[in-house]
């Protein structure tokens, strides 16, 4: 392969995290996570119920209703939220599943930007940069604005699209 045809290392990572993505049996979303130090690969993890247990195509999801009071425009508005309890998201899963000494200045690849409290369990990891490529607007703000307190580099890869064999069908 000509070397200028290589894919950029951003492309490359963000490949591997939808491909790990494919190991999910959500019915909901199927998501990917690596953690990269440099160029090179230490760790992945998926969304899923935990080992030995059964995960939602079997058992069926675990759904729990929230409700945020958000400022829009000025105005205080209730924003209903729901998730599923049964599924560990890929982001929990990659730091359970890594070491701490690993994760210091690393970066974290995922194909969804990261919950609320995802975002919280990173910012607390170690890690330098988290790159998502589909946005999760229901936390974005506050997202955002943590991870600028804390001085960590958090960016959607723009223009990326994921391998096709890579893309699951899920329930919305």
């Amino acid at each position: 392969m000509n070397p200028d045809n290589r894919k950029d290392w951003d492309t490359y990572f963000m490949d591997i995290a939808y491909m790990v993505s494919t190991r999910s049996r959500c019915n909901r979303r199927h998501v990917g996570a690596v953690l990269v130090q440099g160029k090179k690969l230490l760790g992945t993890a998926y969304n899923g119920a935990p080992s030995g247990v059964p995960d939602c195509s079997e058992a069926g999801c675990m759904i729990a209703e929230e409700y945020e009071l958000v400022i829009e425009n000025g105005q205080e508005k209730m924003v209903k939220k729901q998730r599923c309890v049964r599924t560990i998201h890929a982001e929990q899963n990659l730091l359970l599943f890594t070491d701490r000494i690993d994760r210091e200045g690393s970066s974290v690849y995922v194909t969804d930007e990261p919950c609320w409290t995802c975002a919280n369990m990173l910012a607390n990891s170690g890690i330098t940069e988290i790159v998502f490529h589909r946005s999760y607007p229901k936390d974005t703000g506050k997202v955002t604005a943590m991870m600028a307190q804390k001085g960590i580099t958090f960016r959607r890869l723009e223009g990326y699209h994921p391998p096709q064999e890579t893309i699951a069908q899920v329930e919305e």
